[in-house]
C-alpha cells in the first residue's frame, strides 16, 4: 500500500518508483513509435519490388498506421486513466511489437497488401495506447518542479530518434527490409524489463469506459485525417476528399455534443475552459504543422535536389535535430523557472526565422551551407514541444494526466496530417508549374509539357501512382536531359513549403501572446478551479 504522495508526483513509500529507470523505460517504449514514423519510407522501394505492390497500395500501408494512430489516441489516454498507465504501456508495447513481427513476416502473394495494411493498423493502435500512457507515467513520477526538465529529455531524445529511422532503415534494408520491423523486438524487451524494474504504481479510476464516445472520436478523426491524407491523390476538387473531411469534422462535432451530456465522458471538455490549456494546444498545432511534415519534405529535397543517398538525407536532418535536442533541454529549464509562455514565444520566433532563412538557402543546392538555418529551425521547435505539452498537463483542471496527454497528442497528430496534406499540395502545384515552364522553354509543346510536368511532380512528391511520362519518347528524353534544371525546380518549389512553415510558427507566436503566464503548478490549478466555481 502507498501511504503518501509527492506534490504533483507519484506515490511514495514501499515500492516507490525509480524516476530515472521509469524515464528510461518510457523512452525505450516510445522510441519504437518514433523510429517507425520514418524507417519504413527508406524500405518502400524494396517492399514494393519484392511483394509486387503498386505505389498507391504502398501509400495505404503508410496511411493505415497514421490513421489508426489518429483514431485511437484519445482512447489510449482514457484507458490509461481507467486501468493505470503502466498496464497500458505494457499492453501497447506488446500490441506494437507483435504487430511489427507480423509485418516483417508478410507472405508474398495476393494477401500481401491486405496483410500489411491490417498489421500496420494494429501497430498504430499499439502506438496510440502506448504514447499517452508513457507520457502519463513520466508526468506522474516527476514532481512539478522537475517535470519540465524530465519531459524536455523525453521529447528531445525520442524526437531525435525520428532522424535515426532513415539511417537505421538504410543499414537494415541492405540485409532485408523485413528487419525494419523486427528491430522493434529488442527495443520492446528492454522497455518491458525497465518498466518492471521501475516499480511504477498504477492508480485506476473506478469509472466506465465511454464506448460511444470512443467510436465517435475514432470515426471522426479517422475520416477527416483520411480526407487530408488522400487530398493530393484524389484532388481537392474531389467529392470524396470533402466527404471525408467535412463528414469527419461533423462526427467530431457530434462527439463534443455527446461528451458534454454523458456522466463519464471519454474527454472532459471542461478542460478547454482554461485559456492557458487552449493556447498550449494552439501553439502545439501550429508547431506540428511544420515539425512532422519536415521529415518528408527535407528528406525528399535532399535526395532529389541535392542528389543525396537515403543515409546522407538522414544526416542532413541531423542538423535540425541537433538544434532541436539542445533547445529542448534549455526550454525545459526555462519552463521550470518561468513557465511556458517565454519559451513558447522564443521558440515560435526562432523557428519562424530559422525556417525563413532555410527556405532562402534551398536553391544554393549545398547541404553543408544550410546547417545553421536547419539548426535554428530545429531549436525553435525544440523550445516549443516539451514546454507546451508539459504546461498543458500542469494546467488541466479535474482531468487526469492520461486524458490530457491523449488530447494533446491527438492535436499534434491531427496537425501533422493537415500539414502533410496542405504542404504536399502546395509542393506538387509549385513543382508542376516550374517543370512545365522548364520544358516549354526547351521546345516541348504546352499540353505535352503540362502532362509531363504533372507526372514528374507526382512521381517526385509521392502524390501519384506509377505512370509513364505522357507525350512520347521525345518528351521523356527532354525530361532526362533537363534533370539538373528539374532538381532546381524542386528546390524552388520547396521554398514555398519552408516559407509556409515559417508562417505557421508566426501564427503560433500570435497565439502564445495570449498565454496568461505562470508555471501551471498544482497550486495555481487549484486556485483557478476555485475561481471558476
Amino acid at each position: 500500500m502507498y501511504t503518501k504522495q509527492q506534490a504533483g508526483g507519484a506515490p511514495v513509500g514501499r515500492g516507490a518508483p525509480s524516476q530515472s529507470v521509469a524515464l528510461a523505460a518510457m523512452m525505450f517504449a516510445v522510441a519504437m513509435t518514433f523510429i517507425d514514423q520514418t524507417i519504413v519510407a527508406i524500405a518502400t522501394p524494396d517492399i514494393v519490388d519484392e511483394l509486387g505492390l503498386s505505389a498507391s497500395g504502398m501509400q495505404w500501408v503508410v496511411n493505415a498506421y497514421l490513421l489508426s494512430l489518429a483514431a485511437f489516441f484519445a482512447l489510449g489516454g482514457r484507458l490509461a486513466d481507467l486501468f493505470g498507465p503502466r498496464r497500458i504501456v505494457v499492453v501497447g508495447t506488446v500490441v506494437f511489437v507483435v504487430s511489427s513481427v507480423l509485418c516483417g513476416c508478410v507472405p508474398r502473394g495476393d494477401f500481401a497488401l491486405s496483410w500489411l495494411i491490417v498489421f500496420r493498423a494494429t501497430q498504430g493502435l499499439g502506438a496510440a495506447l502506448l504514447f499517452p500512457a508513457a507520457l502519463a507515467v513520466v508526468v506522474a513520477v516527476f514532481p512539478v518542479e522537475r517535470r519540465g526538465r524530465a519531459l524536455a529529455l523525453f521529447f528531445g531524445v525520442t524526437g531525435a530518434l525520428t532522424a535515426v529511422g532513415p539511417l537505421l532503415g538504410g543499414w537494415l534494408t541492405d540485409w532485408t527490409w523485413r528487419a525494419i520491423f523486427w528491430v522493434n523486438v529488442p527495443v520492446a524487451v528492454v522497455a518491458l524489463v525497465l518498466t518492471a524494474l521501475a516499480h511504477v504504481s498504477d492508480r485506476r479510476r473506478d469509472e466506465r469506459l465511454d464506448v460511444p464516445g470512443a467510436v465517435l472520436v475514432a470515426l471522426g478523426m479517422g475520416a477527416s485525417v483520411l480526407g487530408f491524407q488522400q487530398a493530393s491523390a484524389w484532388g481537392w476538387d474531389s467529392a470524396y476528399t470533402w466527404i471525408c473531411i467535412v463528414g469527419g469534422l461533423g462526427v467530431l462535432w457530434l462527439f463534443c455534443r455527446y461528451e458534454l451530456r454523458t456522466a463519464h465522458p471519454l474527454v472532459k471538455l471542461a478542460v478547454f475552459r482554461d485559456r492557458a490549456f487552449v493556447v498550449d494546444g494552439l501553439v502545439l498545432f501550429f508547431a506540428m504543422l511544420a515539425f512532422v511534415p519536415l521529415f518528408f519534405f527535407a528528406s525528399v529535397y535532399a535526395q532529389v535536389s541535392l542528389s543525396a543517398s537515403p543515409n546522407q538525407a538522414a544526416l542532413y536532418l541531423l542538423y535540425f535535430f541537433v538544434g532541436f535536442a539542445l533547445a529542448s533541454q534549455w526550454g525545459g529549464r526555462i519552463l521550470d523557472k518561468r513557465g511556458a509562455r517565454p519559451t513558447m514565444k522564443l521558440g515560435c520566433v526562432v523557428g519562424a526565422v530559422g525556417f525563413a532563412l532555410w527556405a532562402g538557402k534551398l536553391t544554393d543546392l549545398s547541404m553543408h551551407d544550410q546547417w545553421p538555418y536547419a539548426g535554428l529551425a530545429g531549436a525553435g521547435i525544440g523550445f516549443i514541444l516539451a514546454p507546451a505539452s508539459t504546461d498543458a498537463v500542469n494546467r488541466a483542471i479535474d482531468a487526469s494526466y492520461g486524458e490530457v496527454t491523449g488530447i494533446t497528442q491527438t492535436i499534434r497528430n491531427y496537425a501533422a496530417s493537415v500539414g502533410l496534406a496542405l504542404f504536399g499540395t502546395l509542393l506538387t502545384h509549385a513543382m508542376t508549374d516550374n517543370v512545365r515552364d522548364t520544358l516549354e522553354s526547351h521546345g516541348v509543346p504546352s499540353s505535352a509539357a503540362g502532362d509531363a510536368a504533372r507526372n514528374v511532380a507526382e512521381s517526385v512528391t509521392g502524390s501519384g501512382d506509377d505512370r509513364p511520362l505522357s507525350g512520347g519518347g521525345a518528351v521523356a528524353q527532354t525530361v532526362r536531359e533537363q534533370m539538373a534544371a528539374i532538381r532546381m525546380d524542386f528546390a524552388e518549389a520547396n521554398q514555398y513549403v519552408f516559407y509556409g512553415m515559417a508562417v505557421a510558427l508566426g501564427v503560433g507566436y500570435l497565439c502564445a501572446l495570449r498565454h496568461p503566464g505562470g508555471r501551471g503548478t498544482d497550486e495555481e490549478a487549484t486556485k483557478e478551479g476555485a475561481a471558476r466555481g
